[in-house]
């Protein structure tokens, strides 16, 4: 089978197609490129698939290097035969050629290769050939050199033994077979650490078919056995697995000398080779669905975060609250550049109400402030009552934004390059007034670990983790598209075909050039060569071009399609995209070529209906409940507004206004059975929600948002 087969097979996606996007892969053609404009190429794969086939084809290319060592080393130990060789550049599965090599790997001194050192394997092949003779009287043909007595002699042939039982192709799938239909995943506390770890209480005593055990309860006993509070083990039931193994290797009875010797050899090999060696394999493979399933939920929720409704190009007053610091406050322009900063101290201890109010109103004024932002933090509700109780001189929106993140980004790099002469307290309400402007353009400045909208994100293989929250944020730029002239260095990192270096390089070409005036100038940056903006310029938009389609998803490869189309109806490009009537009198197929295929003209008119839209919905307003400040304030049956802040995979929590966020489980989402909690909400998503329990004790809150 070719590795075309085998991604076919695994994706049921056609060999032609994965034939095609993987040579667009390799000539560096990034993901949102070639679902973007190479629908033709690919026969319209979207993201997803792309994503997967790279995927799979890293994964084959790393398993085919492997095969080359293996192949080489068995070839040094001059082992290799037609056959062997065959089977493995055949072999398509990690733990399947692992089984093939294990015979041939060169061993550590391991207490078989000792024992063959010792001349005892001329032994162990009688002992395994189990015919009716005296064991004794042959040990001791073998009692020499190192071997003292026949005992020794016995212990060394059946160690070695138990390494041909384990390293038995056929053994090792059937303890596999077993793990798979019947492994059960335990947890039990170690002892006096009761107290320390009492976050784990409902893993001290655990046990669970692993087959059936859900992500968060493996990241969460795997998390509580790396702390050193819980001793966890993966066993199917021993009986069945000895029995299964006496069935292939115990050929005589009870009354054979060999066999007794051959039984106790392999009830040792299981024990001390293959059960921690099978183990080990289940815990990684258990251990990596889990974390798959964590990234999964993580990359829903921070889609759902940098997707969030923008407000737009607003003056925006930035507030970050607090109690004795005093709320910070800072104006921002459309753009998001600092105009002012001040702090106010409208809360305890200093109770200044009246000249804060006069200050925030005077400033709102002054700056034509047009929206509000206070972070979601400490104070957070006691600000908003205080801010929206004042009386402005013109409608002032207000809106609570996450400050998930907020101190992260105030204390990087990023924000010392942004504001090298303020504290972090003015970047961190900074980021709190640009979050609520375009989230998007200002959540890229901040690891996405660090947002909050994650479960066991530490605990989780953090390459993968990364590789797919970067994967994440460059498909959501991209789809939403980028400003060349107003957008950060970090926002056009993200850029398909960009990068650090480019995205610098088009700031400093704009700080000294001024504003792109069009698509083209783009080619004037350094180091900016065809390939380069081949892949970035259908992202990047141009506000008030000259040419209308340099502020589109239309890529420059096609403005001669629209040029001609413009033509073919006797008017300008603006007036084709300004006239809806010009567009449906278009026939499209007209206009197919060998490299410009209906996919490709269908998004283009899409296009031409909205140039430059934002695919995201727009802002929305919310309140909290009044009376609800604290978790003391809570009863059970109310009905309460709240804020999804988070999506696991076994529900959502949500802020109904109080320090904590309440829990609603899976089972409590809907009147009906859900299996993924992103089928009802959505991160962000304003739910009501009704109070099932509250548990002071633990601060726990327990919600349902069933009619």
């Amino acid at each position: 089978m070719t590795i075309l087969t085998l991604i076919s097979s695994a994706l049921n996606i056609k060999a032609s197609q994965i034939e095609k996007t993987i040579e667009l892969l390799n000539s560096g053609a990034t993901i949102p490129f070639i679902s973007r404009y190479r629908k033709e190429v690919t026969g319209g794969l979207d993201e997803v698939q792309i994503a997967a086939i790279k995927e799979q084809n890293d994964k084959l290319n790393e398993l085919v290097k492997r095969k080359d060592t293996i192949l080489k080393s068995i070839e040094e130990q001059e082992k290799l035969t037609p056959e062997l060789k065959s089977r493995i550049e055949n072999c398509w599965t990690s733990s399947e050629l692992e089984d093939i090599y294990l015979p041939y790997k060169p061993k550590r001194q391991t207490r078989a290769e000792i024992a063959r050192k010792k001349g005892l394997e001329g032994l162990a092949k009688i002992i395994m050939a189990q015919q009716p003779i005296d064991v004794e009287t042959k040990a001791l043909a073998f009692v020499k050199g190192e071997v003292k007595d026949t005992k020794e002699a016995l212990t060394g042939a059946r160690d070695i033994i138990a390494e041909w039982i384990n390293e038995d192709e056929y053994a090792r799938n059937s303890i596999r077979n077993i793990f798979e239909r019947e492994a059960i995943i335990s947890a039990k506390v170690i002892k006096g650490k009761e107290e320390e770890g009492d976050k784990y209480r409902d893993y001290f005593d655990y046990s669970e078919k692993l087959s059936k055990a859900s992500s968060h309860r493996i990241l969460a006993i795997r998390r509580g056995e790396s702390e050193g509070i819980l001793r966890v083990n993966i066993s199917p039931d021993e009986d069945s697995a000895l029995e299964k193994l006496d069935k292939r290797f115990l050929k005589g009875g009870n009354d054979n000398e060999c066999t007794v010797q051959v039984a106790d050899a392999l009830e040792d090999a299981y024990k001390r080779l293959l059960k921690p060696s099978i183990e080990t394999e289940f815990a990684a493979l258990s251990k990596g669905k889990a974390d798959e399933e964590a990234i999964r939920v993580f990359i829903e929720n921070l889609r759902q975060l940098l997707l969030a409704a923008p407000l737009g190009q607003k003056r925006v007053l930035g507030i970050d609250p607090g109690y004795r610091t005093g709320c910070k406050l800072v104006c921002l322009d459309a753009e998001g550049n600092l105009l002012h900063n001040e702090t106010i101290y409208p809360h305890p201890p200093q109770n200044e109400t009246s000249k804060a109010g006069n200050k925030v109103v005077k400033l709102v004024s002054t700056y034509n402030i047009d929206a509000i932002a206070i972070g979601n933090g400490t104070a957070s509700r006691e600000t908003e009552r205080f801010i929206t109780n004042l009386r402005y001189e013109k409608e002032v929106k207000v809106f609570v934004v996450s400050e998930n993140g907020a101190s992260i980004y105030s204390a990087s790099k990023t924000a010392r390059e942004e504001f090298p002469d303020y504290d972090v307290t003015v970047r961190g309400a900074v980021s709190i007034g640009r979050r609520l402007m375009d989230p998007l353009a200002e959540l890229v400045k901040i690891d996405p670990k660090s947002i909050g909208v994650g479960q066991y994100q530490h605990d989780v293989d953090q390459t993968k983790l990364k590789n797919s929250l970067d994967l994440t944020v460059e498909s959501c730029v991209n789809l939403v598209g980028v400003n060349v002239n107003t957008a950060s260095k970090h926002l056009l990192t993200y850029v398909s075909g960009l990068g650090p270096v480019l995205a610098q390089n088009i700031v400093s070409y704009r700080a000294e050039h001024g504003a792109f005036g069009s698509r083209k100038e783009l080619m004037k940056v350094a180091r900016m060569g065809e390939k380069a903006f081949e892949q970035c310029a259908g992202f990047l938009r141009i506000a008030n071009a000259k040419n209308p389609l340099d502020n589109s998803a239309v890529h420059p490869e096609s403005y001669h399609v629209v040029e001609q189309m413009a033509k073919d109806l006797k008017c300008t490009v603006k007036e084709l995209i300004e006239n809806k009537e010009l567009k449906k009198s278009l026939d499209l197929q007209k206009y197919v070529t060998a490299s410009v295929g209906l996919p490709t003209l269908n998004d283009i008119i899409d296009e031409l209906d909205k140039p430059g839209r934002d695919p995201r919905k727009g802002i929305k307003m919310f309140e909290f409940d009044p009376s609800i400040r604290t978790i003391d304030d809570l009863r059970e049956g109310m009905i309460l507004p709240g804020i999804v802040t988070n999506i696991t995979n076994f529900g959502c929590f949500v802020d109904v206004g109080i320090k904590e966020n309440g829990l609603v489980h899976i089972s409590e989402l809907a009147d009906r059975f859900v299996s993924d909690p992103t089928e009802v909400v959505s991160l962000h998503q304003h739910v009501e929600v009704k109070v099932l329990s509250v548990d002071l004790a633990r601060k726990r809150v327990q919600l349902s948002m069933k009619k």
